[in-house]
């Protein structure tokens, strides 16, 4: 057996201690088969009539009828100002892997510069559905504590280990010992002005990518590829305008996001990471997806050069790139129901009848309510209908567009969806809502 097809089953077998599909029923939701259905906005009183006032359980009125929890409320801002940072991109989880465990961890960032105690700590007793805030992540003289937390995120397979960045170095910490371990570090190689950006990892936590910059200027070089079994690092040059680059869920495969023609945005290059060879580009006016997240061995997000309205799709990885199905759009053009795609819960060992994604998004053109959607990955465009977002892009909460829009994530199991809004008011909270996928997945 060849070093990559071992690879693979260790995948297989560690990532087969994540929940499989075969979840306990969770009650409201429905599925859609088309984009037809659209339902009002609430207002800001009608948000404050259904949920509670400090964290704890709650459950979203008709017709989505869903469970959920509270996460935050006004207490864990000083004079209940608006110091929670928004959830970051939908590929980051904010929450661990919870397998086999009654207690789900989550850490979230509050602002020290506005009252807040930085990235925090809390735990959700998935039996009695009560949220306990642990407290603050770091000592506050740690530097840490003054860190927004984006582009964090918990390991697959390490229960209390969450993955973050130092300067040059990608870091390990455990959020219950507080201890840190060094991942790797690249300045022996690239000298101290070099930092890391955007990383990500494999499932099996033994790839890692992540974004090289200077730190002096800020310009991004390309993408880095540690292999944490060999200790290999390799580095793919950009050769356009460089936004970000992530490594799929198995650890195979990279997607570099470049702008190679300077036409429409970003495009497309993917590499097989056996041999560090690049195996085809993408561009944008192409079909090649923005706003996406990995599975194995394929990338699913938004194509906004498809027919259809904010189409999101997918594309599988090979020697030969291959475009896969639509697998959701959205009622109009007004309206970006799946702008950010969450994929956390990416399984190796199940056909795409069989997986999903989940999304959401605000605007602030029409009087529509945006909603935590996900969809089958198989191409029939059934939408299964979770929660509200209950978000205002008007209102001041979350203070900038890009903090009012709820970038909200998975968990590793598919089961909950975590994500910020401003509730059309000041403030942003943050909230988790339980998806009764088996509606979806039958």
């Amino acid at each position: 057996m060849s070093a990559r097809c071992l690879a693979w089953v260790l995948c297989v077998l560690t990532c087969g201690l994540i929940e499989t599909i075969a979840q306990a029923e969770v009650p409201g939701g429905w599925v859609e088969k088309d984009a037809s259905g659209v339902r009002m906005k609430y207002t800001s009183t009608q948000i404050q009539s259904f949920l509670p006032p400090m964290r704890g359980a709650l459950t979203f009125p008709a017709p989505y009828a869903t469970q959920g929890a509270r996460l935050t409320d006004a207490s864990d801002c000083v004079g209940g100002d608006d110091c929670l940072m928004p959830v970051g991109d939908a590929y980051w989880r904010n929450s661990n892997n919870h397998v086999g465990s009654d207690d789900m961890y989550i850490f979230l960032s509050f602002d020290r510069r506005k009252g807040g105690t930085g990235p925090t700590l809390f735990r959700y007793n998935k039996v009695q559905d009560t949220v306990v805030k642990i407290g603050p992540l770091f000592n506050q003289t740690s530097k840490f504590s003054w860190k927004s937390g984006e582009g964090w995120y918990f390991s697959a397979t390490q229960p209390t280990k969450l993955y973050l960045t130092d300067g040059p170095a990608l870091l390990r910490y455990d959020v219950l010992t507080k201890h840190f371990e060094t991942v790797y570090d690249v300045s022996g190689m690239w000298g101290n002005d070099k930092v890391l950006w955007q990383i990500h990892s494999s499932n099996d936590d033994l790839v890692h990518s992540a974004s090289l910059r200077i730190q002096s200027t800020g310009e991004t070089l390309g993408c880095l590829v540690y292999h944490e079994r060999t200790h290999h690092l390799a580095f793919f040059g950009k050769i356009g305008i460089f936004n970000e680059c992530q490594v799929d869920k198995s650890g195979y495969w990279l997607v570099s996001m470049e702008d190679l023609d300077g036409r429409f945005g970003d495009d497309m290059r993917v590499f097989d990471l056996a041999n560090d060879s690049e195996v085809g580009r993408v561009y944008a006016h192409e079909g090649g997806v923005a706003h996406a997240d990995t599975g194995y061995g394929y990338i699913v997000g938004n194509d906004e050069f498809n027919s259809l309205p904010h189409a999101t799709v997918i594309w599988y990885f090979g020697q030969t790139l291959t475009k896969g199905p639509v697998v959701h759009y959205n009622v109009n053009w007004n309206i970006e129901s799946m702008n950010h795609v969450s994929h956390s819960n990416a399984k190796p060992d199940l056909p795409l009848n069989r997986q999903y994604a989940c999304g959401s998004d605000a605007e602030n053109v029409s009087k529509i309510q945006n909603e935590i959607t996900c969809v089958r990955l198989d191409g029939s465009t059934d939408r299964l209908i979770v929660a509200p977002v209950m978000t205002n892009m008007e209102t001041t909460g979350g203070q900038t567009d890009y903090g009012k829009r709820p970038k909200g994530n998975l968990d590793i199991s598919g089961q909950y969806f975590i994500w910020t809004t401003n509730l059309s008011g000041s403030r942003l909270d943050a909230f988790l809502v339980k998806v009764p996928v088996q509606l979806l997945i039958e």
